[in-house]
């Protein structure tokens, strides 16, 4: 009989507290804007133009960030219950869903934690359910709304067409906050503002090249989240740059010193999905049990697929901003560039698996994921693991279930490794007693 248990680790090191710190200053703003009220302006995650904003002082709200903390706090399935009590139906996105139900419940404005928005701006980029989760806010706040079409990726590269076609809507919404703030437009500092996105973005991929390292200085999925904040909601600004100058410095370190997020790195790891928010501990500790790292993850990558190599240019920038929100970020890419991007990572990471995690509400996402399985195990030899759940609404989540799955699959990959005369391990997961 073998009784399991995570090994005891305390994630509140260096990384953490930098991110908390930075992270906890931009919603305490947000908090001081419900009252106080400063424009402010609705953005999405993926591929968003942040740096416009940035240049007219107007204050980046992401409902997507909102909905995310509700359900990391386990305060999510009320606020989604109110929605599907108005309409709304049970596999629709339950981030949409969850951020609905705050609003009407008064979480915006005066009363709440999340200013007013005085625009909503609704960069379109690969998920079409977030047109409409953008259309009901401007509906149900009174708020005028801008609409940026990016074209999906059609090729490797994008057009010059489509290139142009975006631009001409950025100048459109530079437009539309030049008469919100009764500001010009200053290109100059446009372009010290992108200087800084270019800083953050090249740590970012120092950071993510360190995980090719074994042991790995941090857990590219669930660490990830650690980074995903400052690059994709505060990017742009020093603050942002300096935390990632500080997080490469301290994941250097680490690697010189041979030290690693686990104590015992035994199994590496790709992942694939966002993760399930109302019960992220738990779900990491159904890994760690394994001793089982994550070197790369997709979603880390749906705000921008950094590693790539792109970063903003502030010598092109209105170009740059185009380019990164047409090709440079996961949700706008084909499920054959994913499998790319994938297929990258498990090579060049020297990863032993992959994991998808499917999420229930998240068509963009999880669209596919069978046949991604069927490739990756069949076609490449991948060994593939797929689960189900949801990021925001606890009802689907069934963690007996998912850790039967989660343990026969890494048994299977130490029986294949022990079989190989890849041993040197315990034949028992990292923290297993044995009695």
């Amino acid at each position: 009989m073998q009784t399991q248990t995570a090994p005891d680790k305390d994630y509140r090191g260096t990384v953490h507290t930098l991110s908390r710190d930075i992270m906890t200053d931009w919603m305490t703003e947000l908090k001081t804007a419900a009252r106080v009220p400063v424009p402010s302006a609705y953005l999405m995650i993926s591929g968003n133009c942040v740096e416009i904003l940035r240049c007219f002082d107007i204050l980046p709200v992401f409902p997507e960030i909102n909905a995310l903390q509700l359900a990391i706090r386990k305060n999510s399935l009320p606020y989604i219950i109110k929605s599907e009590e108005i309409g709304y139906a049970s596999d629709n996105c339950a981030y949409v869903k969850a951020d609905v139900g705050f609003t009407l419940c008064g979480g915006v404005g005066e009363s709440g934690t999340i200013p007013k928005p005085s625009l909503i701006v609704c960069n379109f980029v690969g998920c079409n359910v977030y047109i409409k989760w953008f259309e009901h806010c401007a509906s149900m706040m009174n708020v005028p709304m801008v609409i940026l079409d990016i074209p999906f990726v059609r090729e490797d590269k994008p057009s010059r067409e489509d290139i142009e076609y975006v631009m001409c809507q950025l100048r459109e919404l530079i437009a539309e906050c030049e008469r919100l703030t009764g500001r010009k437009f200053d290109i100059d500092r446009l372009r010290e503002i992108l200087r800084e996105s270019a800083r953050a973005e090249r740590g970012w991929t120092r950071a993510k090249e360190l995980c090719k390292h074994r042991p790995a200085p941090f857990d590219a999925y669930f660490d990830s989240i650690n980074m995903m904040g400052p690059i994709n909601a505060l990017r742009g600004t020093k603050e942002a740059a300096d935390f990632f100058d500080r997080i490469v410095e301290e994941y250097e370190r680490m690697v010189a010193d041979g030290v690693g997020v686990l104590d015992e790195e035994r199994f590496r790891m790709v992942v694939e999905g966002p993760p399930p928010y109302p019960y992220y501990r738990n779900f990491r500790n159904l890994f760690e049990t394994w001793g089982a790292v994550a070197v790369q993850s997709t979603y880390s990558t749906v705000g921008g697929t950094w590693e790539f190599g792109f970063c903003h240019d502030p010598d092109r920038p209105l170009e740059s901003i185009a380019e990164q929100m047409i090709v440079h970020n996961l949700c706008n890419r084909s499920m054959l560039e994913r499998y790319r991007q994938i297929k990258c990572y498990v090579e060049d990471w020297h990863a032993d698996a992959l994991v998808i995690h499917s999420i229930k509400s998240c068509r963009l996402f999880s669209a596919g994921q069978g046949d991604m399985r069927e490739y990756f195990t069949k076609d490449l030899g991948v060994p593939t693991l797929m689960v189900e759940s949801d990021l925001e609404d606890p009802r689907y989540y069934a963690e007996a279930q998912m850790k039967n799955r989660i343990d026969a699959f890494f048994e299977a990959l130490q029986y294949k490794r022990l079989r190989q005369g890849g041993g040197g391990f315990s034949d028992a997961p990292a923290g297993t007693m044995k009695s």
